[in-house]
């Protein structure tokens, strides 16, 4: 509604610094904007002048970002997120197939060599990626998965070469940017939810030929504790009739508040309360054992996903009605 009321040329330039995905979000949402009150307008742009006067300029350079990460999360944590958020200028060639639909952005790289693929699957949104992925022959989906998941990072001069090949945008690029924090395991599990189930078995078996260790270490990321928000609620009722209210318990210690009122408002009243009043009770627990009974879980999920009595989230994309 703000960008509607300022007009074209503003909401442009408000647009301009927007990735593809919110812009895609924010121009579903204007074209559903029906009529608005004048009032409702009014107390918009109040707001939003409120908001404004209570802010100042303000500018950070890369040391200052990168010495309060380093500060907040310790060196280990904070050196990969610095890695993602100051090597900006090094995909600048790569960021523009963000914007393309998957079947532009398959046709355009699928001749490339699969590492090239892989480097470039590793800087598109896992959704997007897992479409572009579909579009490939079952022997290149194979290999750049397999890639993906073998990527321990991408060094900036293969980045910039890479995008100086696919746009000429890169010359002169910084070489001193520490290795990108790119690809590896859970990337490749990432992707993965999104190709659909089909594709996905035929993947992983692929990889299971290659290295079964590896590849259940895939399995195990494609799917974690708090991905079963996306479940609906009739699963979430099939699964808990196959889990000891002691596992559950642990299990919840470590989950977010969001998926343990998912998990309530899927039990009876009585035994709702009653689980509330345990975990409420609970003490400190170890972290390893809250993981280990979380793994169990999803152990059972599996199951029933694998007999079909309940849907995994993130797993529609081939998904066909029977």
């Amino acid at each position: 509604m703000l960008l509607l009321t300022l007009g074209a040329d503003a909401a442009a330039e408000v647009l301009k610094h927007l990735g593809p995905k919110e812009v895609q979000k924010l121009g579903h949402a204007m074209a559903g904007t029906k009529s608005v009150p004048r009032e409702k307008v009014e107390d918009i742009l109040t707001e939003m002048e409120s908001h404004t006067a209570k802010g100042a300029p303000l500018s950070a350079d890369s040391d200052m970002i990168r010495a309060m990460l380093t500060k907040a999360l310790g060196d280990d944590k904070a050196a990969n997120l610095i890695g993602r958020i100051l090597q900006g200028g090094d995909t600048a060639g790569i960021e523009s197939l963000k914007w393309m639909d998957a079947a532009t952005v398959a046709d355009l790289i699928k001749n490339e060599h699969p590492q090239i693929i892989a480097t470039i699957l590793v800087h598109l949104e896992y959704d997007h990626a897992g479409e572009v992925l579909k579009s490939f022959t079952e022997r290149l989906r194979n290999d750049v998965l397999l890639r993906i998941a073998t990527l321990d990072g991408v060094q900036p001069t293969a980045l910039r070469e890479l995008n100086e090949a696919m746009t000429r945008l890169m010359a002169g690029a910084s070489a001193n940017v520490k290795k990108a924090a790119m690809g590896g395991i859970r990337h490749a599990a990432e992707i993965l939810n999104f190709v659909g189930q089909a594709s996905e078995t035929a993947i992983v078996d692929n990889v299971r030929e290659y290295d079964p260790e590896l590849a259940q270490k895939i399995l195990d990321e494609m799917f974690v504790f708090e991905n079963l928000l996306d479940v609906d609620d009739r699963g979430i009722q099939l699964l808990l009739r196959e889990i000891q209210s002691d596992s559950l318990i642990l299990a919840l210690k470590g989950s977010s508040p969001e998926l343990r009122e998912k998990v309530f408002k899927n039990m009876s009243q009585r035994a709702a309360e009653m689980l509330r009043e345990d975990l409420e009770s609970k003490g400190p627990v170890r972290l390893s054992e809250v993981e280990s009974e979380q793994k169990e879980i999803l152990k059972i999920a599996r199951r029933l996903a694998d007999e079909g009595q309940i849907q995994l989230g993130g797993k529609g994309g081939d998904d066909q009605m029977v």
